[in-house]
């Protein structure tokens, strides 16, 4: 008999969404900025402490719309990690902005802090750390960097919701923050974000720059008499209906972040008997870091094929992924950026990652599956 298909990842649902979507469309708001949105907005600002959080429809998008509000110029350098998604360095290229890519940590796989300073140039304008599996990079050295150098931060914390640093919410310690809500993550609407204005000062402006370039969000709250276009801009408001469909995640987001971290800590226990072998290496997540349980990896030992370890997990029904092919290898990575050093670690780390099958509902006996599984197929 055939063993049943793991699949690598199941959005989860909290049974919450169709109820809300049907009072959206009761209410005969469809489009953005509805009620549904405004209770997200407000939920991410009391969770977070930002000065003002506004719905996108992707990661991608807060990202876009963080980078039109440092006005970037043509030349302009964003210092970022090469082991990330696209999404992170298109938004500035987009701006006509250069990524400058440095090299990962060891331990965490985040953009290692003790690179950066040697990567600032002239043009350099900002950093934009990616917190990798929801855990944290270096906040503190990173924000001392970008105060001596007058450099703005925009956290990519599109992995980061429900996680902290020192505390300190992800997304919430740079100047900028943004989530995603892609199905693929804890908290999800099949697709969407946010951006997290940390900066007072730049709050206005990122409604203004949202909503296609017009100051409508003062118009609604009475503070203009009519409103007209005010700056660059685009149409960056989710619907009513995906805020609906979000809303019943986060009003469920503690619930959620417990089950994932108890998925993750099996995961972590099984595995490290394979650990002690040296058939492979676990995630690492430093003391001051409080992580969110998105995804659980392995780095496999060097000189291991993960292709064929993919490839026999396969044949078992075990769906496990790679994760980023690093930015500075890929085409358009050599094109519209630069390379700050060899970047040896981010290429080495990146070939031996393996991501496990991870979804709310993933049962302790498919966990021991894929461990004794994968330490069969390492341990030949």
């Amino acid at each position: 008999m055939a063993s049943e298909i793991i699949p690598f990842n199941r959005p989860h649902v909290t049974g919450g969404e169709q109820a809300n979507i049907e009072q959206a469309l009761k209410s005969h708001h469809l489009s953005g900025d509805g009620a549904f949105t405004r209770r997200c907005h407000q939920w991410l600002e009391q969770r977070t402490g930002c000065a003002k959080a506004l719905l996108t429809h992707s990661c991608t998008s807060a990202l876009d719309l963080a980078a039109i509000l440092l006005d970037l110029k043509s030349g302009d350098e964003v210092i970022m990690p090469s082991f990330t998604f696209v999404s992170t360095a298109n938004a500035f290229v987009l701006r006509g902005a250069v990524p400058v890519f440095v090299d990962i940590r060891e331990d965490t796989l985040n953009l290692d802090e003790r690179q950066i300073e040697a990567a600032i140039t002239s043009r350099t304008r900002a950093i934009a750390p990616v917190h990798y599996a929801g855990v944290a990079c270096e906040m503190d050295p990173i924000g001392t960097i970008a105060k001596r150098h007058d450099l703005r931060i925009v956290e990519d914390a599109a992995q980061g919701i429900m996680a902290s640093y020192k505390g300190t919410p992800l997304g919430a310690i740079g100047d900028l923050g943004s989530f995603s809500f892609h199905e693929t993550k804890n908290i999800q609407s099949g697709e969407g974000g946010a951006l997290l204005v940390n900066d007072p000062a730049l709050a206005l402006r990122a409604e203004i720059i949202r909503e296609k370039g017009t100051d409508r969000g003062r118009f609604f709250r009475g503070e203009v008499d009519k409103y007209t276009w005010q700056d660059v801009g685009s149409s960056l408001l989710p619907s009513d209906l995906t805020a609906a469909f979000l809303w019943a995640q986060l009003e469920d987001a503690g619930r959620i972040t417990s089950e994932r971290l108890a998925i993750w800590d099996r995961y972590h226990a099984m595995l490290a008997p394979l650990e002690q072998r040296g058939l492979l290496r676990r995630p690492v997540v430093p003391g001051h870091c409080t992580h969110n349980g998105h995804l659980y990896y392995v780095l496999l030992p060097p000189g291991t094929s993960r292709g064929a370890v993919l490839g026999k997990l396969r044949e078992a029904e075990i769906r496990a992924v790679f994760h980023y092919v690093p930015l500075h290898s890929a085409p358009a990575g050599i094109r519209f950026g630069r390379a700050h050093g060899d970047l040896q670690r981010t290429t080495d780390l990146s070939e031996r990652l393996i991501r496990l099958p991870f979804w709310i509902g993933l049962q302790e006996a498919q966990q021991q599956r894929v461990c004794e599984t994968l330490g069969a197929i390492l341990g030949r």
